[in-house]
């Protein structure tokens, strides 16, 4: 595990996101919201690079809006 500042602050960042994400799908009764908030929350524990942890979530956060913009 790297305990660099640029992998805490994004691990910080993105599971904080995660959890609001959940939160609103949870509350919403939206399931996609609630994986994507949970997967969020969960995969900076595995990830110790900052930038791939950057671009995981920026994958996850575009195939959300994708999804929901076409109908999921």
């Amino acid at each position: 595990m790297d305990f660099s500042a640029g992998s805490i602050i994004t691990s910080f960042i993105v599971g904080s996101t995660g959890f609001v994400l959940f939160v609103f799908g949870r509350k919403q009764s939206r399931f996609l919201h609630m994986i994507v908030g949970a997967a969020l929350c969960i995969y900076p524990l595995f990830i110790s690079n900052w930038i791939v942890s950057a671009a995981i979530a920026a994958v996850l956060l575009i195939g959300l809006t994708v999804m929901v913009r076409f109908g999921a």
